[in-house]
C-alpha cells in the first residue's frame, strides 16, 4: 500500500491505494473535485454538504447509466455470439 494525499474541494485528504492504483486514484479524486465544484459554483446559496450530495448523485446516476449500457451491450454481443454459432453450427453440418 502507498499513501498518497488528493485535494478535493480545497481540502487534502490521505490515502492508501495500492501500488498500481495511485494514478487511477488521483484520477478519480480529480475528477470528483471537479463534479464538487460545479455544483458549489452552481448552488451558492447552499452548504457545501449540499452541493456534495448532489454531485454524488450525479456520478451516482452516471454509474448506473453506464451499467446498464454495459450490460444491454454484453446481452447484445451474447444474442449475436448465439446466432454465429447457430449458423456455423448449421454450415459445419451441410460441409460433412
Amino acid at each position: 500500500m502507498q499513501s498518497i494525499k488528493v485535494t478535493i474541494l480545497g481540502k487534502q485528504i490521505p490515502l492508501k491505494v495500492e501500488e498500481g492504483e495511485v494514478e487511477s486514484m488521483k484520477k478519480i479524486a480529480g475528477f470528483v473535485d471537479e463534479k464538487f465544484r460545479i455544483y458549489r459554483q452552481e448552488l451558492t446559496n447552499q452548504p457545501d454538504s449540499t452541493a456534495m450530495i448532489l454531485a454524488s448523485l450525479s456520478i451516482a446516476g452516471e454509474l448506473f447509466e453506464l451499467r446498464q449500457e454495459v450490460a444491454a451491450t454484453e446481452e447484445s454481443e451474447e444474442l449475436l455470439m448465439r446466432e454465429i454459432n447457430g449458423k456455423m453450427e448449421k454450415l459445419i453440418t451441410e460441409i460433412s
